[in-house]
């Protein structure tokens, strides 16, 4: 396969074009001679010299092709950026959105090899009804609030529900499977790519050959608290709710990789329809009134799947997956029983290192 995601002719279109949302979710590969990869990095490609490959194992040396970028003879070149589009009144800014989530979660309907990874959350929940008779599947250990959450959620959306519950013993056979097939090794990216392996791989176990997720939500649609009140939160740069959400949108291309990795290493297709063009598109427009209203974060995508979830469940908020697992807590337990204190520095990513 040289080119994964969309067919060339879009592609090529693209390229002619400078479009950056052709209606795709995602691509990279060669196109006429050349490397391309989509505007957000949603397909990872690496190159190393002459060499490309879209698994970085594959590379002695890799490199990610920057996203939105070509390559060919002449090198690299940026072909595509991000849009930056007008701001929508909210009685526009919403139906777009409605629209576009909904068509994107609808096209999973009809497939009999679909889970759904499920926390609880409205992100994973809208997901899941696009998928109505596919089993839903959370990962923690006992006790966590994702499998807390995911329990209530999916008896309140009348769901089968399988919870793959984790011990020590998994965390230390997956951590090396995630740090070899990413190439990272830092405790936050290896914390955030366990509990999807764990999950991928159980729902590749019981014959799922796809894994549909509800990435992308928290970064189009304002579901970090940094991006509440910018103004005065040091993790972000902008001054506006709409800057920081932008700021996070910016974050994908470095993120995206790491999970579509993890999950092909887990023996499942990753399927993320919030990350589709159409739903981008829609995004970006949004008011900061339909991104963050007092306390509460993604305004726009909570109402727009409110016609389709139970209102505890469109409403719940949720920790990231890797609080919510309680796999990041367990990570530090384990490198504190294995010598590697907090006072070290760096003492979690020692110890991931050390498994390898």
């Amino acid at each position: 396969m040289t080119l994964r995601g969309a067919d060339a002719s879009v592609v090529r279109s693209a390229i002619e074009t400078g479009d950056p949302l052709p209606g795709t979710g995602g691509f990279a590969g060669a196109v006429d001679g050349s490397l391309v990869r989509d505007v957000l990095g949603r397909e990872p490609l690496y190159v190393d010299g002459d060499e490309w490959d879209f698994d970085p194992t594959n590379l002695a040396d890799p490199r990610p092709l920057p996203a939105g970028f070509a390559r060919g003879g002449d090198g690299e070149r940026h072909v595509w950026s991000l849009p930056d589009p007008p701001v929508a009144d909210s009685e526009a800014g919403l139906p777009a959105v409605r629209e576009a989530v909904c068509g994107r979660v609808d096209a999973l309907a009809g497939r009999d090899d679909i889970a759904v990874a499920f926390s609880g959350g409205v992100d994973s929940a809208v997901v899941a009804t696009g998928a109505p008779d596919a089993p839903l599947y959370v990962v923690g250990f006992p006790g966590a609030p994702d499998v807390e959450s995911a329990v209530d959620a999916a008896a309140a959306m009348g769901r089968d529900l399988r919870v793959v519950e984790l011990d020590h013993d998994d965390l230390l056979r997956a951590v090396p499977a995630v740090a070899r097939a990413t190439k990272r090794t830092n405790p936050m990216d290896v914390a955030i790519a366990v509990p999807l392996f764990l999950v991928g791989e159980r729902a590749a176990a019981d014959g799922f050959d796809a894994l549909a997720l509800g990435q992308g939500a928290d970064e189009l649609f304002g579901g970090y608290a940094k991006v509440v009140d910018p103004a005065t939160d040091h993790r972000v740069d902008a001054d506006t709710v709409r800057g920081a959400v932008r700021e996070t949108v910016s974050t994908l291309p470095e993120q995206l990789p790491r999970d579509v990795l993890t999950l092909r290493a887990a023996g499942v297709e990753p399927l993320t329809p919030l990350l589709h063009d159409d739903v981008v598109g829609a995004s970006l427009p949004l008011p900061s009134s339909l991104l963050v209203d007092g306390d509460e974060r993604k305004v726009a995508l909570r109402r727009g799947a409110s016609e389709r979830l139970p209102e505890r469940v469109a409403a719940a908020d949720k920790k990231a997956v890797q609080y919510g697992s309680y796999v990041s807590r367990e990570l530090d337990r384990l490198a504190r029983q294995n010598g590697f204190k907090r006072r070290m520095d760096d003492h979690v990513g020692r110890y991931i290192r050390s498994l390898l």
